[in-house]
């Protein structure tokens, strides 16, 4: 006899004698519909390698990832964001009040915080590196967006252009120079 959508087996007239091993069998279909735990993802993949497709592990910080074919291939449904990482910046540059930092969740980087000369002096011409990419933030392409940047102290009007690859690259239409670049914005790894 079988019960419910997951099919169950419930030991029952003939299969009494039997129910040690009909027991382990309800275990068997019914662990495939809880959810299982887990400390981290090496003990994810150590512990439930060989589960089957469609098992549900939540993690101890809440991670949360189900298993979508026999191999260990997992998708995740659920991730904690990860801290914010400071960016390094390039030669001759330093923070401009908002401390440059970036963080990937998922596929995509995020960055945020300003960028100034570290001798106080403007940006100028098109093409200055400001920091490089850090390698767990390097897309897979060429990547822009806007940022905004001072025009002779006033923020309201002024717009750059903001491109990473394996570096953070500030352009701009102003020929007379800023004195800070903010990089805030967002692109996709792949």
């Amino acid at each position: 006899m079988q019960l419910g959508y997951a099919g169950w087996p419930i030991p029952s007239g003939g299969d009494v004698p039997d129910g040690p091993a009909q027991l382990a069998a309800i275990a068997t279909v019914i662990d495939e519909h809880l959810v299982q735990h887990c400390a981290d993802v090496a003990d994810r993949d150590a512990t439930y390698a060989t589960a089957p497709a469609r098992t549900l592990v939540i993690a101890a910080n809440g991670q949360t990832w189900i298993k979508t074919s026999a191999a260990n291939t997992w998708v995740s449904l659920w991730e904690p964001a990860p801290a914010w990482k400071p960016l390094p910046l390039a030669s001759g540059m330093a923070p401009g009040g908002n401390t440059p930092q970036y963080k990937v969740v998922g596929k995509q980087v995020h960055m945020r915080g300003r960028v100034v000369k570290a001798d106080d002096t403007v940006l100028v011409g098109d093409g200055q590196v400001l920091a490089p990419v850090p390698a767990d933030a390097r897309p897979q392409q060429l990547c822009a967006w806007a940022g905004g940047q001072s025009l002779t102290g006033d923020p309201v009007t002024a717009v750059c252009r903001i491109e990473a690859a394996s570096s953070v690259v500030w352009f701009s239409q102003d020929g007379t120079g800023t004195t800070w670049v903010d990089i805030t914005g967002s692109y996709w790894l792949d």
